[in-house]
Parts: structure tokens; sequence; C-alpha cells
């Protein structure tokens, strides 16, 4: 296993300088998560397309993950738009994310037909599949179109407001054109664990040290958008409470 950095500096992106100096005879399989989580970088049809050029001129499968891609994002991209990708890639969603069913452990990937049936031969050495009404309650799903999308972004949009009152309230420094289900803020000072230690035993809040996701995210935190926009301004308050005292 190989990994590959990715930092703000850089736009959270991958750098392709970097990624053509790896052993990329030894690499058959690529993961890349973009809209990105933890840090919200929104996908682009540039990076998609310089990512399945890699994949093809190093003989490298493209997995990506990509739940996030209908959650506070007007312009929702598909790796598998780029020509030829299919060729060379595998996209992911989950119902977890996409459809708030978290728990239900079903979602869909899309790629050629050799890809997919290299995936079934291992899928069916683990299961036999979900139990059939949760798979017709995830097909009504998918069925639903954009109005209950807007709904849904409404509701998250309420809370990314309180979030990022959270964020202005700490010192911390984020991108507003961040995507997704959370929001990445740079700590003013110290590291993401001491802030998350602080509101957590001071105020009883917790937040995530940006260090869960690796050594790139140690002077960063996480706020999930998953709680209510009640809770997120009980935590404001909290936080605030906290700072005066």
């Amino acid at each position: 296993i190989y990994t590959y950095d990715l930092t703000e500096k850089g736009g959270w992106l991958p750098d392709f300088d970097e990624l053509e100096r790896l052993p990329l005879d030894k690499i058959k399989l690529m993961w890349i998560n973009y809209p990105h989580m933890p840090t919200g970088t929104p996908a682009t049809m540039e990076l998609f397309e310089r990512i399945v050029d890699f994949g093809r001129r190093h003989g490298i499968v493209i997995a990506h993950d990509n739940p996030y891609s209908f959650i506070l994002n007007d312009k929702p991209l598909s790796l598998l738009q780029v020509p030829g990708a299919k060729d060379v890639a595998v996209e992911m969603n989950s119902m977890s994310k996409s459809h708030n069913m978290a728990g239900w452990r079903i979602g869909m990937v899309a790629s050629n037909a050799t890809f997919i049936n290299w995936i079934l031969k291992v899928k069916s050495n683990i299961d036999s599949g979900q139990f059939r009404p949760m798979m017709q309650a995830a097909a009504e799903g998918f069925s639903l179109g954009s109005e209950w999308y807007a709904e849904l972004n409404g509701v998250y949009a309420q809370r990314r407001v309180v979030a990022e009152d959270i964020m202005n309230e700490l010192g911390c420094a984020f991108n507003p054109g961040q995507k997704g289900l959370f929001l990445w803020g740079r700590v003013p000072d110290g590291n993401g664990e001491q802030m998350a230690d602080n509101l957590l035993y001071k105020a009883r809040v917790f937040v995530t040290p940006g260090s869960v996701f690796g050594s790139n995210g140690d002077n960063y935190i996480r706020l999930s958008l998953c709680a209510t926009e009640e809770k997120l301004k009980e935590a404001l308050r909290r936080i605030k409470e906290m700072k005066n005292n």
C-alpha cells in the first residue's frame, strides 16, 4: 500500500508530479473521493480528466467513492462523465449519505461489465444480498426527484450556517466553497486534538479532530451537519458560554 499526500496548500488535490514518482508498476488500484471527506473539496471535470488519464497511462484502476455529490452541491459530477472513464474506473455511492439511510448498508457501483463481474465474485462470497423490503425501499429512494433533494439541502444549508458560526466563534479558518455533510476548519493555535479536548471537557461539545483522518489534518477540526440545527445552536451557545467564563 502506498499513500499520497493531500494538503491545504495543494487545494486538497492529488499532486500528479508526486504520483508519477511512486513505483507505479506495483500499483493496481487508486482510491479517490471528491467531493472530498473531510475537507469538502469539490470535484471538477479537470481533476477527473487528469485522474482518468493517469489511470489509463499506468494501467491503474481508479476507485471513486462519491457519496457526497448531491449534498450542498449545485454541480454534482461523476467520474464516469469523462469519456472512456468506464474502461479504467469504478464509481460508488452510498445511500447512507445521499438518502439518509445510514445502517441500511445499501449503495451502488457503476463500471464496465468486467469490473462489475470481478466485484460480484468477491461479494457473492461475503453475503447474499439485503433483505428484500430494504432493497425495495432503496429503489423507491433512487426514484426521488430534484424536489426531494432541494428540500433535504435546504435543511443542510440551515445547519451549515450555524456550523460556520461555530467555526467563526472558535477562530477557525474555513473554505466557504466546501461541499458535503461536513465543515472543515483550520484551528488558530495549537492543534485539532487540543481544541477538541478543550471543547469536550469545558463546553461538553464534541468535534472531530482532523488528526483522525491523517497527520495532514493535525491542525484542523471537522464539524458534522448530521446534527440537528437545534443541537448545533446549543453547541454554539455552550462555546460562547465557555469563552465568557
